[in-house]
């Protein structure tokens, strides 16, 4: 889900090809989806011809650690990196989703909402099948690492500075307890972010933090605003293979617009009267 309104459009890059890294951002990959993510899912043929373009196109999948070691200086990146993401937590991401990942040797990144997969748990997100926690530590054994999406999907720029607090370290406490190790990136919930979201991430013990932006991201990029395409339903395969070929879109960084601003404040305005709300 992307960040709401926004003048940066669709217009060509304009770093070289060679910088270029596609973020690609899935949500849910079923058949039948529920009506308010069904803009956001791809069934499961397309996704598989998705793989076939990425497999094609000679790029070299990576996790997020990889892009996040390369931009922290501590080792470089493989020629060509594209990745893929997956936010939320859906119940296809256990099994058929993350099974025909790891029968390409595809390694991958899953951002999980804590409120919504974890035993007793709350979350802003309406209803849909989703996965459960203890699955969590089955997408590592199948080549998927594991990050935070937060506690309950808020709009993380409209919070206060204690309740963003708890979303990012409760989620991250979460999911370290079930894995066992440290969660190290986070995935702002539909994108929304901004310079004190950001410094509270890092605060939060985060190396991380992808955005949305649908622009390709690059070697240069924002550690704590990774750009990322959204894959929408009507997109085609001939839209992500422009994409790994860095084609069609911008390339981060570059700075928000007047429009991502002024959305920005009037959804903080309308927060303050309202309380949290789902960022989707």
């Amino acid at each position: 889900m992307s960040e709401g309104p926004r003048d940066d459009g669709t217009r060509a890059g304009t770093a070289g090809r060679g910088e270029c890294i596609p973020v690609l951002l899935y949500h849910a990959v079923m058949d039948e989806p529920p009506s308010w993510i069904a803009e956001f899912t791809v069934g499961p043929r397309e996704f598989a011809a998705h793989l076939d373009a990425v497999a094609d196109s000679g790029r070299t999948p990576v996790t997020i650690s990889a892009l996040a070691d390369h931009l922290a200086g501590r080792a470089p990146l493989p020629p060509r990196p594209v990745l893929l993401t997956f936010d939320d937590g859906f119940a296809d991401l256990p099994g058929r989703t993350a099974e025909t990942l790891a029968a390409r040797a595809l390694p991958a990144t899953a951002y999980l909402t804590t409120g919504a997969i974890a035993p007793g748990g709350h979350s802003l997100l309406p209803p849909a099948p989703m996965m459960t926690l203890a699955q969590a530590a089955g997408l590592e054994a199948l080549g998927m690492e594991v990050g935070s999406h937060t506690v309950t999907h808020a709009q993380l720029d409209t919070l206060s500075a204690k309740a963003l607090a708890a979303e990012l370290r409760t989620s991250k406490a979460v999911l370290e307890d079930a894995l066992g190790h440290p969660v190290r990136h986070l995935a702002y919930p539909h994108g929304y972010n901004s310079p004190r979201v950001r410094a509270m991430t890092a605060r939060a013990g985060y190396e991380t933090a992808t955005a949305v932006r649908h622009a390709l991201s690059s070697e240069r990029d924002e550690p704590y605003r990774i750009a990322r395409l959204i894959v929408r339903r009507g997109h085609t395969v001939t839209d992500v293979r422009a994409w790994l070929a860095g084609e069609g879109v911008r390339v981060a960084p570059y700075r928000d617009g007047p429009k991502t601003v002024a959305w920005r404040w009037y959804r903080r305005s309308r927060a303050l009267l309202r309380g949290p709300e789902f960022a989707g």
